[in-house]
């Protein structure tokens, strides 16, 4: 399977289960690629078995990846930047899940639906894939860029993903700053009750991908892109818009703008009744929480089974393990089965390294009932870099997801009114020790 710079076909994604009876493994622990050489299988390189689609994906861009794995020493960087379109990198992936049960199963949820979690560590692959066809130069001459992952703009999920039907995902680059790369991926499922494709949509990602010179570290430029269509100088605005928009936050956050007054009216009157929770805990209000009673954590020692081409910890394992934890604390807080409903933004601050010590800590973060069909759940999720011997702790990574509750598990309720409640949670945020 040779992977190509501009190559726009799907991709298919298949069970990781391996064939004992494939006749291209041997002994030796090798397979027979191009021209009679022989290589590693997919499954033993850095970051290859985290699930179907980073197998498939990998093995794709096995012979483009080699470059990674044993770099040119003292290679150049690349000596001119070329002008691609989102063509070239647009990549396509295929879940065959109506007939690969084994497949169908590796995905499934307890509610019949694909795990939000491995979907998330999909997403976060592709994007990698598509960044890489968007700085690749197709010479095996000239240093290679790291491309790692630098933030999630925003993940949204417009309906239920079923595990019964087969999924698409379909990305490319949309927008490069000198040294970023905007990528929109977009989840396709279609439904047997309508052909119409804006309907098969069912979530919609933006990733921002940086490129660093593999050498020295520093920020490396990127492959300009020319947008053809009307639709991809749409994409290409909007992603700009979005880039200055994120620009004036950081400048904002850097010189520490005062609130407005409307703001500091809400935190004060948030902070007052946090207050009574801490001085008259029997006179608080019995609809309220603080935050600090909604944490919940998880620890581990990252592996090296976790990391990715580059020896760092892959970043979609890492949404992953967040995911997982921010829907249990949704859980444990409203008493009935969360949905997922958005990642309202990701930041990967500081790489994670292979013996880490990883702290990962939630809590709820704030709460909205205006529907009451449909009460909010805002979820912070903050991963930590711990060393103990060196007594210092380091935010490497920030999540921010949103979440309500099932249907059917708030009809079991019989009634029981979940936006009943204040549900302020905002108690002391300014407060709270992580």
């Amino acid at each position: 399977m040779e992977f190509n710079c501009s190559s726009p076909r799907t991709i298919p994604v298949v069970s990781t289960f391996a064939n004992p009876f494939d006749n291209n493994y041997d002994d030796t622990n090798s397979l027979t690629g191009v021209n009679g050489q022989t290589r590693k299988p997919i499954a033993l390189w850095p970051g290859m078995y985290h699930s179907p689609v980073t197998i498939a994906l990998w093995e794709t861009r096995s012979k483009t990846f080699e470059r990674f794995l044993d770099p040119p020493k003292d290679a150049p960087p690349q000596s001119e930047l070329l002008t691609k379109t989102p063509k070239q990198s647009r990549t396509s992936i295929l879940y065959g899940f109506s007939a690969d049960h084994i497949l169908r199963e590796q995905y499934r949820d307890p509610w019949n639906e694909v795990r939000i979690g491995k979907l998330l560590e999909d997403l976060d692959a592709l994007a990698g894939t598509i960044s890489v066809k968007h700085c690749c130069d197709d010479d095996n001459t000239t240093r290679p860029l790291l491309l790692v992952t630098a933030s999630v703009d925003k993940i949204v999920l417009k309906k239920p993903i079923s595990v019964d039907i087969d999924l698409k995902i379909v990305g490319s680059a949309i927008w490069v700053g000198r040294s970023s790369i905007d990528i929109q991926l977009e989840v396709l499922q279609s439904t047997k009750e309508t052909s119409d494709t804006s309907d098969s949509v069912a979530l919609i990602a933006n990733f921002i991908f940086v490129a660093r010179d593999s050498k020295t570290g520093k920020a490396a430029p990127v492959n300009r892109l020319s947008p053809e269509t009307e639709q991809e100088k749409l994409l290409f605005e909007e992603a700009e818009a979005r880039s200055m928009l994120r620009k004036k936050k950081k400048k904002k956050v850097e010189e520490k703008k005062e609130f407005e007054n409307g703001e500091v009216n809400r935190l004060e009157a948030l902070l007052a009744e946090g207050r009574i929770f801490c001085d008259m805990p029997a006179l608080a209000d019995r609809d309220s929480i603080l935050l600090r009673d909604t944490h919940l954590e998880n620890s581990l020692i990252c592996q090296p089974q976790q990391r990715n081409i580059h020896g760092r910890i892959f970043g979609g394992f890492l949404m992953h393990r967040a995911f997982e934890l921010a829907f249990s604390t949704a859980y444990a807080f409203a008493g009935l089965v969360p949905y997922f409903l958005e990642v309202d933004h990701v930041d990967f601050l500081k790489p994670v390294d292979v013996g880490d010590f990883l702290r990962i800590k939630s809590c709820v973060l704030y709460t909205e009932h205006e529907d009451s069909e449909k009460p909010l759940i805002n979820i912070e999720v903050v991963a930590h870099v711990t060393r103990p011997e060196l007594r210092s702790s380091e935010v490497s990574n920030t999540f921010y997801f949103t979440f309500t509750v099932r249907r059917e598990a708030k009809a079991m309720t019989n009634g029981m009114d979940l936006g009943s409640g204040k549900w302020f949670l905002q108690l002391r945020k300014k407060h709270a020790v992580f």
